[in-house]
Formats: C-alpha cells, structure tokens, sequence
C-alpha cells in the first residue's frame, strides 16, 4: 500500500487517482468552479468530499440551477394549493373562471335578447302610447343595461385585484378561539 502525502501540491491526475475518477472530470470540475482549481491534495480531497456531501444532502443538483430543497418546497406548495382547490370545489365554493364566464355570458344574452324585444312589446300591447313615453322607456332600460355591464366589470375586476393583492394562506395568522372554543 502506498503512503499519500496530503500535503503535497496537488494535480488533477493525482486527485483522480485518489478519487478513483478519471484526469478530465477532475479539469472539469475545476474549469466550473465545483472545485478549487490549485491546493494541496489534501485541501483538494476535502473540497472535493464537501461537494459530494452537498450533492448527497440534496443541497446541490447536477444541474446547478436546480435545488432541491427549493424544489420540494415549490412541490408541497404546489400540492397545498391543489388540496386548497379541491377542497373549495366539494364546498361549492369555487368553480373555473372560464366557466363562471360563460355562465355570465348566457345570463346577459338572455336580458339583452328580452331588451330588444320590449319595444315591439309595448306597441303590441301598448298601441296608444306615446312616441315620447316609448323613448323614455327605452333611454331607462339602456341606461339600465350600460349600467349592468360596467357594475358587472367592475365588480369582476374588484374581485381580481382583490385575489392578486391577498396575501399568501401562510402570511395569515389564524383567528383566536373566543371563550367557548368557537373561532
């Protein structure tokens, strides 16, 4: 068995010997800065195990710009948020966005369709009335229709400036219990 000295000014080919890898990987690792490129065999070897007990831990991917504690927290926050979803959709307290649209869309269609049809109503079932009292009804009901549609804009960008702006679940503190236990 051969003594190694520690000690000694170290090499690529010396530390990959004693690593039991290959010259190139060794360059290669110091070319990306993984490890210091100049040092004694000893410090090369310590810096090259630190690496290996990052890496091992999980601190550290392959890749450089994956972490993997950083990852299994995005995961389980992901995972929350889904379990958050599926729990507000059992108590019908959510539905998709596209689908609240369309359920909208319909609904207007419909007040607008009834709309257009009131003022071949009102001289069906009104042939007397006057054309000013006809136009004044109609002024009222477009009024009324403008007026529908930008509450409702308004009431669905309120809403959304409202879910952008709310803090995260886990900035929020949990409400005290009052005296009788009920929160």
């Amino acid at each position: 068995m051969a003594v190694i000295d520690l000690s000694m000014q170290g090499t690529q080919t010396a530390l990959a010997e004693l690593v039991g890898v290959t010259q190139p990987t060794i360059s290669n690792l110091m070319t990306d800065g993984k490890i210091p490129a100049t040092g004694t065999l000893g410090e090369l070897l310590r810096a090259y195990c630190a690496r290996l007990r990052d890496q091992a831990a999980g601190r550290m991917g392959e890749n450089t710009t994956l972490d993997l504690v950083q990852e299994r927290a995005a995961l389980a926050r992901e995972q929350r948020e889904g379990q958050a979803i599926k729990n507000a959709v059992a108590r019908k307290e959510y539905a998709p966005i596209g689908l609240l649209a369309d359920v909208l869309g319909m609904a207007s269609s419909a007040v607008v369709d009834r709309f257009d049809q009131l003022e071949g109503q009102l001289r069906k079932a009104c042939p007397d009335l006057p054309d000013e009292a006809r136009t004044v009804v109609q002024t009222v009901i477009a009024s009324a229709r403008n007026e529908w549609i930008r509450s409702t804009a308004n009431i669905v960008c309120d809403g959304l400036d409202a879910m952008v702006a709310a803090p995260d679940e886990e900035d929020q503190e949990a409400p005290e219990p009052d005296e009788g236990g009920a929160l």
